[in-house]
């Protein structure tokens, strides 16, 4: 198992460097012109530190959510927190407002995802805790609801905001800039620590409320932490590049595939597999049809989809 983490580990660095350097234009790393550093302090290197924390945050928050939920094609974005983000962040882009400057975007992005997280929790409680199925039809609903809404502003708009609105929706890391990663990071590490923390539990919790309750954790508690640590995760994913899609529901079997199904282990691997795929296709997204660029997370589905339904295949897919 050691070596298989190290490996991981590697992999993922390697793929995070790999996507610093190579691009449009290749920049070698033994020559590197005042030109290039520029380039590469400037431009790229806050698109890859974007792209790795969005994915790391999306890769934990599916295996976690998976294991609360105990469903194993649940993904971050069916609890309907994405389409909050997307619907207040699209908004405010279609109506140019600017009351926080370059950061109005990425808060009311986050504002959006959070007050959505909040209303999905309080729909999915009963009886001092939280109960999965509830959960997930509430999150199901009000993403349906939420999507219908923008749909709603995007056709009615005319001014050229839409275009701009449409790229972040579907993941556009174009705009990556060092001035909203430090929130971002603070939001996604405290996320991915509380859902460390609490791995212990999530094992109890896939194997059922009782046996959870036989080995002294609480499951309505360890839910609503958990489900704490998926909405900041989430919230500050969508708040720094748009909306990604699949990585939360493919990543996480790839990792079982690979470690195993327990918590400690899985969810450090989702992270470090979400933002290293999350890299691949951004740095496809701006190479591929250079000098236009498509957004990461269109590469994401397409990487992703035929992969899933391949892995659908496979009868062992449903097992934790």
């Amino acid at each position: 198992m050691k070596m298989r983490l190290m490996l991981i580990t590697s992999a993922a660095a390697l793929i995070f460097t790999l996507a610093l350097f190579i691009g449009p234009k290749f920049i070698s790393p033994f020559r590197i012109s005042d030109i290039d550093g520029q380039i590469l302090l400037s431009i790229r290197l806050p698109r890859v530190v974007i792209s790795v924390l969005m994915g790391m945050a999306l890769g934990a928050s599916g295996a976690v959510l998976q294991g609360i939920l105990r469903n194993p094609l649940a993904d971050p974005y069916i609890l309907g927190i994405s389409s909050g983000a997307a619907l207040t962040a699209a908004a405010g882009i279609i109506t140019g407002v600017t009351f926080f400057g370059i950061f109005t975007i990425p808060v009311l992005a986050f504002a959006g995802a959070m007050v959505t997280g909040i209303f999905v929790g309080a729909m999915g409680w009963k009886r001092g805790g939280f109960w999965p199925d509830r959960l997930l039809l509430a999150g199901v609903g009000l993403g349906f609801l939420f999507s219908s809404l923008l749909m709603l502003i995007m056709s009615l708009s005319s001014n050229e905001g839409l275009k701009r609105a449409t790229l972040w929706i579907f993941g556009d890391l174009s705009l990556a800039d060092w001035t909203i990663i430090p929130y971002g990071f603070l939001f996604i590490a405290l996320g991915l620590l509380i859902a460390l923390v609490r791995a212990k539990a999530l094992n109890s919790l896939m194997l059922g409320d009782e046996l959870a309750h036989s080995l002294g954790f609480s499951p309505k508690k360890e839910r609503f932490i958990l489900f704490i640590a998926v909405g900041l995760m989430t919230a500050a994913s969508v708040s720094l590049g748009g909306m990604i899609g699949f990585i939360g529901l493919l990543i996480p079997h790839i990792g079982r595939f690979v470690v195993g199904s327990d918590s400690r282990i899985l969810i450090p691997v989702s992270a470090l597999g979400g933002g290293a795929l999350l890299c691949i296709a951004d740095l496809i997204g701006k190479s591929i049809v250079s000098p236009m660029e498509l957004p990461a997370g269109i590469i994401t589905a397409i990487l992703g989809a035929p992969y899933f339904l391949y892995l659908l295949r496979r009868k062992d897919v449903l097992s934790f």
